[in-house]
């Protein structure tokens, strides 16, 4: 337990200071999404855009019982962890890759759960 919460603090650590140290001509521009979620929280906003962009695209034609959104990601957030961190089973295929930043992106929005 004091493991993982360590990993995961070492993580979104390292994921701030990645952010932070990035020229702003390199960030990629995307339109925002304006919530009263996203407003409060740039790390859901970041991961949501992950979970829809590269999970959805599956899970809408395989697993539609999980199809992630803004109201119901947080209730999957262990699961998700488990299954891309622990067992690396997610993304399936050869297709869907995420990068290191989307990696990260997960990785901090869970981690700013664990910590609120």
């Amino acid at each position: 337990m004091i493991t993982t919460i360590a990993k995961l603090l070492i993580g979104t650590f390292m994921t701030l200071m990645a952010v932070h140290n990035k020229p702003l001509s390199n960030r990629e521009h995307k339109a925002p999404v304006y919530t009263s979620a996203a407003i409060k929280d740039p790390f859901k906003t970041k991961a949501f855009e992950v979970l829809d962009n590269k999970c959805n695209v599956c899970h809408g034609k395989r697993n539609r019982r999980r199809v992630f959104t803004m109201d119901n990601m947080n209730d999957w957030s262990t699961e998700i962890y488990k299954q891309v961190f622990i067992k690396k089973r997610m993304p399936q295929g050869k297709k869907i890759k995420l990068t290191s930043d989307e990696y990260q992106d997960l990785l901090t929005w869970i981690s700013s759960l664990k910590t609120n």
